[in-house]
């Protein structure tokens, strides 16, 4: 991660992109009024874009970049279709309300709100508990190809999913990043939010080769961890791989698995998921992505 942090873009690069100049007119500046004008006009272009920011060189734009996009795609994971990833008889579950969705439960969150009171201030979304029905008896690893694509709308697509995927499973869900090594951005059982998985992904800059047959050992070794009944990798890629053994042979070795691709490029996934049986799920974009894991998990 400390290494990836490091490859940046700079302003001149930037400038090319649709609405920067409007959404940073000047150095340091992130203009959120901007942005939210360019998120109604063409939200895939906004999305990308912020995604591009979090890797900006200029550390205060990198900074108000991260702390945005954090919010506004984990909102995007929400506006979309609730993923519904199994069956069976729930268990009501408590957690923060920076980790799941739910109604708040007022008693575990009293203390929270009394102490927010006296100060004049709302609590935050980590002090407060939420109480949701969880469906039992699925894991999910989602597993994003980070390879010299991975920039712009398909960064942002990525990290919708991945806040999709989080706030579906919380206690059963890992991600990974891949491109020659596998980086574990939230463990099988972990309690990472959502913000802080989606915060690491787009540090990632899009680089080097993909090594598919890694990506998805990676994945069962996670998934191993798990005692749920159903195991699903949900990969994320236009499935080129350009490093590694063919990736056919370590698909099949998972319980189940699931390509979300781009719809204008799933050729490579196509062909894929018809040598192994794994589900194909086109992706149109940022959008998009929370229907798209739906689908993948029906």
């Amino acid at each position: 991660m400390a290494d990836a942090a490091r490859r940046t873009t700079g302003r001149a690069e930037l400038s090319g992109r649709h609405g920067f100049l409007e959404v940073s007119p000047e150095v340091g500046v992130l203009d959120e009024d901007a942005f939210d004008d360019l998120l109604a006009d063409d939200p895939d272009a906004a999305l990308g874009l912020l995604a591009d920011l979090v890797g900006a060189t200029d550390p205060s734009l990198r900074a108000l970049a991260a702390s945005l996009a954090g919010r506004i795609t984990t909102e995007v994971a929400r506006s979309g279709p609730a993923p519904r990833p199994g069956r069976g008889v729930g268990r009501l579950t408590r957690r923060r309300a920076s980790q799941a969705d739910g109604e708040l439960d007022l008693d575990a969150s009293m203390d929270a709100v009394i102490a927010g009171r006296a100060l004049g201030l709302a609590p935050s979304a980590d002090e407060l508990t939420v109480a949701a029905w969880e469906r039992p008896g699925i894991a999910l690893c989602l597993v994003v190809d980070r390879s010299g694509s991975m920039l712009g709308p398909r960064l942002a697509t990525a990290a919708v999913v991945a806040s999709a995927i989080v706030l579906s499973r919380p206690a059963d869900a890992s991600v990974l990043a891949v491109a020659r090594e596998a980086l574990v951005l939230r463990s099988q059982g972990s309690d990472r939010s959502a913000e802080q998985v989606v915060g690491d992904l787009l540090v990632l800059r899009g680089h080097g080769v993909t090594d598919l047959s890694l990506a998805l050992d990676a994945a069962a070794v996670q998934l191993a961890r798990s005692n749920a009944r159903r195991k699903v990798c949900v990969l994320l890629s236009d499935c080129r791989s350009t490093a590694g053994p063919p990736p056919a042979e370590a698909a099949r070795r998972l319980d189940e698995l699931a390509i979300l691709a781009p719809a204008d490029d799933s050729a490579d996934a196509e062909a894929l998921g018809q040598s192994t049986g794994a589900r194909l799920v086109p992706l149109d974009g940022p959008l998009d992505a929370a229907a798209a894991v739906q689908r993948a998990l029906a």
